[in-house]
């Protein structure tokens, strides 16, 4: 109750302790700097913050009670992470993960598969409203078929992100897609509708860009690609009836069945496929296990739960394909829950602090126009989902605040709320230390430095709305 309000520059001591620290962080570590030295320099920031704060008086029972509040507004996220995993190596070790692979092989072809793999993200975005859910399941297949053709991982999860956060972006079921025009205050249809003045021309850009980008078709050749396919089949039962475990999961969320649900049963009914469809896999993983000539029943009820909360590896003769048959399930997770605690710390110390609201009013006052107060947003949400590394936060606390301006200047909340969701959404997935950003290393096993720069869609929405503020196209008034 004593506590001061912190001026500007001590409200951006901690970001730039943060920012200055992760470079030189990644520059020494390099890709490594996510094993742990990133989380470190998270929580040093965090207590670089509490100490400021203590300056100013606020208390650390206040601070503590900032990162309690913002741990457990991510919980969920948390435990989805934990099912992710599982549901991964369930797939994997039933065949489904090689099914979707082969099939995929047989339909796509290299030169059509980067766009492809966009269309088909969007569609399933689009009818469940999860990016996240996207990625866990189609974004995953996809992965394992663009790295068997030869492309770039990066270049295939950038494809994959575009159209899973086009879809979510748009869906009328997805949880930001409510959350935004709630918070500028419009109506969901409306909001969906000019958004597609910049998600329009996103996404068709998008898809150019990777048509060009696929072209060349990887450096893989059908002739590659038919003996991957022999040896996948020549290694696993490869058969359509394991399509139905991805359908039934897919059907549960596009019926709004909880995400931790319906993963949960397509990990259940993963395990049971693996027992029927893979059962000498299992067999042999168990003996390979042991180090021995015979096993007993429990052995493979031991073998399927390991498949889904421990590490994985199907031995496979082809190099590629053995770094695809891997997978470390749930425990695999526990490196990148990590890295979300810490930045959820970072967050919750920073807002408890009353940091995060002095830079909001920050960006506030360098608003001169109606184009400025648009940019403002979008810079705004940028930068809470780089410090406070969370895309609710990025749209919730930006939402608050500038709603009162945008009706100041007679601006139509419309423009709001496309605002929050053309930075505020799809910008997380960029930060590498982002819970966005985090879940997506782990799901694709691909870090946002190296796949940022082909998920064009993401970075293009806030540049294309930048750009329609600036020249004044279709701004509505309210």
């Amino acid at each position: 109750m004593n506590a001061k309000k912190p001026g500007l520059l001590l409200a951006l001591l901690p970001v730039l302790f943060l920012i200055v620290a992760l470079v030189i962080n990644v520059r020494i570590f390099g890709d490594s700097s996510l094993d742990g030295s990133n989380q470190l320099i998270l929580l040093a920031a965090a207590g670089v913050t509490a100490g400021l704060a203590a300056l100013i008086g606020v208390s650390s029972h206040t601070i503590w009670q900032g990162i309690q509040e913002n741990i457990q507004d991510s919980s969920k996220a948390i435990l989805i992470l934990l099912m992710v995993g599982a549901l991964a190596g369930s797939w994997l070790i039933s065949g489904i993960i090689p099914t979707l692979i082969v099939y995929g092989l047989d339909l796509l072809s290299p030169s059509v598969f980067l766009p492809a793999s966009i269309v088909v993200c969007a569609i399933v975005s689009l009818a469940t409203g999860s990016s996240w859910a996207t990625t866990a399941t189609v974004g995953i297949a996809l992965m394992g078929v663009g790295q068997s053709m030869g492309f770039n991982p990066a270049m295939v999860a950038g494809a994959v992100i575009s159209g899973a956060y086009f879809g979510d972006k748009m869906s009328p079921f997805s949880d930001t897609t409510n959350l935004a025009p709630a918070m500028a205050g419009t109506d969901l249809m409306t909001h969906i509708r000019y958004m597609t003045l910049t998600s329009g021309p996103a996404i068709v850009i998008t898809l150019l860009a990777f048509v060009v980008l696929g072209w060349n078709g990887g450096e893989g050749n059908l002739d590659d690609l038919t003996l991957l396919t022999q040896e996948l089949q020549g290694r696993m039962t490869i058969s359509p009836w394991l399509m139905v475990v991805p359908a039934i999961s897919i059907g549960l969320i596009i019926y709004k069945v909880d995400a931790i649900v319906a993963m949960g049963i397509g990990t259940m009914a993963g395990l049971f496929a693996a027992y029927f469809f893979q059962y000498d896999l299992l067999v042999e993983l168990v003996l390979d296990r042991l180090g021995v000539d015979s096993f007993h029943g429990t052995h493979i009820y031991q073998q399927l739960f390991i498949s889904a909360y421990g590490d994985t590896h199907i031995t496979m003769a082809n190099p590629l394909l053995d770094d695809l048959m891997q997978s470390g399930g749930m425990s695999g997770m526990l490196g990148t829950i990590w890295l979300i605690i810490c930045a959820l710390t970072f967050g919750g110390t920073l807002a408890a602090s009353g940091f995060l609201e002095v830079i909001t009013q920050l960006f506030l006052r360098m608003a001169h126009s109606s184009a400025g107060l648009i940019i403002a947003t979008l810079v705004t949400c940028g930068f809470f989902n780089a410090t406070a590394a969370d895309q609710y936060l990025a749209i919730v606390v930006p939402g608050r605040m500038f709603r009162k301006a945008f009706e100041d200047r007679g601006l139509a909340p419309e423009n709001l709320s496309r605002a929050l969701e053309d930075s505020g959404t799809v910008t997380s997935v960029l930060v590498p230390w982002n819970t966005c950003g985090a879940y997506q290393y782990a799901t694709l096993h691909v870090s946002a430095a190296d796949y940022a720069i082909y998920a064009i869609f993401n970075w293009l929405s806030p540049l294309i709305n930048a750009t329609w503020a600036l020249i004044g196209f279709r701004i509505r008034k309210a």
